[in-house]
Formats: structure tokens, sequence, C-alpha cells
């Protein structure tokens, strides 16, 4: 069946989605192993890893090209450059690392303008977050669509497959909340299909957060706890520490899930050591748990933890 036929199953697919029992909450080591990546490029965020038991997961197909924006204006003609994408690209990082911040930024446009996906990913972030450029979200969306459009089907686990997934995450943000005065307006089932699409495929964490908050807050879909829960689960087993916090929270309670005290405060004592400092809500949410749980959760929540970061030692 073509791409362009089984995207339209897609909405069908995940109204349907029910995740394989093993995506159990006891706070063990995932199987999952995940590609050693040298290039100071690579995002950290984007620590993925194969779904575990991909035989029972229903894998998404490829979005098609329909589901990008076109942007057929990001090649930069410019006859005095000569050089090969890669060589494009390692002469404008060089520069911009130096202060040469336009000819670099050129340079990197070349590059991407070309199909260098480092390039085009960098780009991406640079005009998301005003680095070295003027920010400009329809132009970081443009950069992001052409590595998701081009790279879809990359194998997992490599170098640049994580990139292209950062992009999907990227993608599904932008759908979500729509970019103002532009073409890009919200749109919830393309956000899901973007982030759907990068949690399933690539095993993307942050995918597969944004996937679960999607079901947790019914955003474009029937709110369904349990599959947020699910999908918290996979996110936070690969270090995801907003989703550790949510599942956290969730376990301590007890109403959509079973009540799992001494996990949940695990779960928090781990998202609470990676929260930033904007992310106050965190280190609030794990200091009340912390309170209200019994000596017997917190000795309980400290030898999972123990047990945990052992496991994470021993590369298990």
């Amino acid at each position: 069946m073509r791409i362009s036929d089984r995207i339209a199953l897609f909405v069908l697919f995940v109204t349907g989605l029910g995740l394989a029992s093993a995506f159990a909450f006891d706070g063990s080591s995932s199987t999952n192993t995940v590609a050693s990546v040298a290039s100071a490029d690579i995002p950290r965020t984007a620590m993925v890893g194969p779904v575990p038991n991909t035989a029972v997961m229903p894998w998404e197909p490829a979005p098609n090209q329909s589901f990008f924006l076109s942007f057929s204006n990001l090649r930069v003609p410019d006859g005095a450059l000569k050089l090969t994408p890669s060589d494009a690209y390692r002469w404008g990082t060089q520069a911009m690392r130096i202060g040469n911040i336009p000819p670099g930024v050129r340079a990197i446009e070349y590059a991407a303008a070309n199909g260098h996906p480092i390039a085009q990913w960098k780009l991406g972030h640079m005009f998301a977050e005003g680095d070295g450029v003027t920010e400009d979200h329809l132009r970081a969306f443009g950069y992001f669509s052409k590595l998701a459009e081009g790279h879809a089907e990359d194998r997992p686990g490599t170098a640049i497959s994580y990139l292209v997934s950062n992009a999907f995450v990227a993608l599904g943000n932008y759908y979500r909340e729509g970019i103002p005065n532009s073409p890009v307006k919200p749109d919830l089932d393309r956000a899901r299909s973007m982030f759907s699409y990068a949690a399933f495929y690539f095993g993307d964490r942050d995918a597969q957060y944004n996937l679960a908050r999607m079901y947790l807050e019914g955003m474009g879909v029937p709110k369904d706890p349990k599959v947020a829960a699910r999908w918290l689960s996979l996110a936070a087993d690969k270090g995801q520490h907003q989703a550790q916090a949510l599942l956290g929270e969730m376990l301590i309670k007890g109403a959509e899930v079973p009540r799992r005290s001494a996990l949940g405060l695990m779960w928090l004592t781990l998202a609470a050591d990676s929260a930033s400092p904007q992310e106050a809500w965190i280190v609030q949410m794990h200091d009340d748990a912390s309170k209200q749980a019994s000596e017997e959760d917190r000795a309980l929540a400290l030898n999972l933890l123990e047990k945990r970061l052992r496991g994470s030692d021993r590369g298990e």
C-alpha cells in the first residue's frame, strides 16, 4: 500500500491505539539500545531507541508530501560558493564560531538548500531560537519540513535519524500551536501525526511525551489517561524528565493507573534532578509528594532509584 494511501488510516489507527502490555511501570531500565553519536551538533534531547516489542506494534507510515508545506525558496543562489554542501556547512559553522555571523549563516543556508540534513536541522533551531539570526518561526518550520520530508524513512538509530525525529517533534509543536500571521495554523491532527510518527518509528522520547500529553489533556483526541500513561512510561524510561514527573504524579494519585506511591516518588525524584530553573512545577511536585509519603515509601523509592541507577551504569 502506498504511503499516500496508508496515511488516510492514521486517525482510525490512533483512535484504536492499544499499546503492548509490556509497557509496565516497574521502574526497570529499558533494553533499548541508544546509538553513540560523537557529533556535537546532534541534539542531546533526542536520546531515542526503537520501541520495545516492535512485533506487536503497528508502525505508522511516513507522512506523505502533502503533510508538509512547500518551501521552494530555500535554495541560496550564489555563484561565488563553489564548496560542496558538507564543506559549506563546515566552513559556515567555523565562521560563526569566530564571530563571522552573516557569511557563516549564508554558507550554512547554501549547504541546507543543497540537501545537507545537519545544516537544515541547525538552521531550523537557529531561526526558532533567534540564535545568530532574527527569530523567524516560519523559516524554522521550512527547514524542519525539508529535513523531515527528505529523511522520514531513514533507518532509526543512525546519527541523522536523531535530527530527523527532532524535526518531527518541532513540526508537531508548530502544528499544535500554529505560527501567528503565517500559513501554519493550529492543526491537532497534523500535530498528532508528527508526534506519532517520531514516537513509533524513531522511538523519540520527546515525541512520546508530547503524544502522551495529547491523550492526557484530550487535545484533538478523546482523553485516555491509560494510553497517556503508557506513552509516559516509554518516554520516562528513556530519561525524559517531564514525562517522569507526570508519570510519577499519576502513580502517586492512583486515579487512572494502579497506585504505586514509591515508584511514583522515584520518577519524581529523577525528574526533579533534571528539571531546569524554569520548571519549578516539577520540583514543587516532587517536594509535595516527598512530604506526603510515608517513611516506608521513601525508603522503597530510594531502593528503586538505586537499582535503576545501577542498571544504567551497567548499560542495561
